[in-house]
């Protein structure tokens, strides 16, 4: 099969004799993936076999009465029943790329092949013409796609793909109080849901998106704290928050605070001379921390505070990022390399993470 125009353009800008920055490129379009470093700086690990991960949960309160006696009156006694189990199903996920072995001679990089394993090596004076090392580039270009996709699902609400990861908006939903999660009904379960200001729960009878304005001290600077106490009223044990915003919320958080906040003879900033800008946004010590992915996700107005001790990303033992090298086909010279993962987003408890919006 000839090569395509998108191959033969990748061999172009990978070997042009003249290019002046020999051996690098410059990467144009590589976002910060803030909740995905997040959610995998904390994340678990669980045994294969059954099919879901599960975890138990229960209500603080079992139903009984405390009550007053004299005497000899008569007493009850009942036998709490409030542990439920919650289970989610792990996911498999592939990617993987294949390089054709004449692209890779044109990059002067031999492929030795023994039986069924490919191996590379560089063909002598290869450095007097490769600009860019083309398997480096394509690899590089793997662990980024992976990344990316990663991140889109950890983003997503399970919806996109029926057999991959569901994510955030699978659990922090923007109408807490409809449906399951996990089997366990929020709507029989007050406790089982997260708080939320959100067009969708508005709609349904709850907190709509915040207006956010300067007046007043600020109205989304005076909404969210509130809100932390609610989020802190059942949080047994501490809560471990990261707060994720899009750009659009974290400039209206901004606007509030300029015009509320007082300015030193330093500015803002305090960096010993008058400066115009502000350090970054903190909320009770915390970071907000800009995440692109929701503004490609048309979400640049939220803010999600998610309590990372009780909402984990898990994977298999032994299965997070396994590189595969399969063998090729006996009437193809192609280079394949691949990438599996498997895993799953689970929450313990919903009531301690949120999600906001401002209109």
């Amino acid at each position: 099969m000839p090569f395509t125009a998108q191959e033969l353009g990748n061999i172009t800008n990978s070997v042009l004799d003249a290019y002046i920055n020999k051996r690098e490129v410059f990467k144009q379009n590589v976002q910060n993936k803030p909740m995905l470093r997040a959610f995998d700086a904390s994340a678990g690990t669980f045994a294969g076999g059954k099919g879901n991960v599960s975890l138990a949960i229960k209500a603080g309160q079992g139903g009984g009465s405390f009550s007053g006696y004299t005497h000899d009156d008569q007493v009850s006694y009942y036998n709490p029943a409030t542990i439920k189990r919650v289970n989610y199903a792990w996911k498999e996920h592939h990617i993987g790329i294949g390089v054709t072995h004449t692209e890779l001679k044109i990059d002067g990089i031999t492929v030795v092949e023994s039986d069924a394993e490919q191996s590379t090596s560089e063909k002598d004076g290869r450095e007097e013409q490769a600009l860019a090392n083309l398997l480096d580039e394509k690899m590089d270009e793997l662990m980024e796609d992976y990344a990316v996709g990663l991140d889109t699902l950890i983003h997503g609400d399970g919806t996109s793909d029926a057999k991959a990861l569901a994510g955030i908006r699978s659990l922090i939903l923007d109408s807490p109080a409809v449906g399951t999660t996990g089997g366990v009904s929020r709507v029989a379960n007050a406790w089982w849901r997260n708080r939320a200001a959100t067009t969708a729960f508005g709609g349904a009878g709850g907190q709509g998106p915040i207006s956010s304005a300067s007046t007043g001290g600020g109205v989304f600077l005076q909404f969210l704290p509130q809100q932390l106490r609610q989020l802190g009223r059942y949080a047994q044990g501490g809560t471990r928050w990261r707060f994720f915003a899009g750009s659009d919320l974290i400039d209206a958080m901004e606007k509030e605070l300029r015009a509320n906040g007082n300015y030193t003879l330093d500015g803002f900033t305090n960096e010993g001379r008058t400066d115009g800008s502000m350090a970054d946004l903190k909320f009770k010590g915390k970071p907000i921390e800009y995440d692109p992915m929701l503004d490609t996700l048309s979400l640049s107005k939220r803010l999600y505070v998610i309590d990372m001790r009780r909402i984990r990303l898990m994977y298999m033992s032994g299965e997070k990022m396994k590189k595969t090298n399969p063998a090729r086909p006996y009437d193809r010279y192609v280079l394949y390399r691949g990438l599996t993962t498997t895993g799953v987003l689970t929450a313990q408890q919903l009531n301690t993470s949120a999600v906001y919006d401002i209109s």
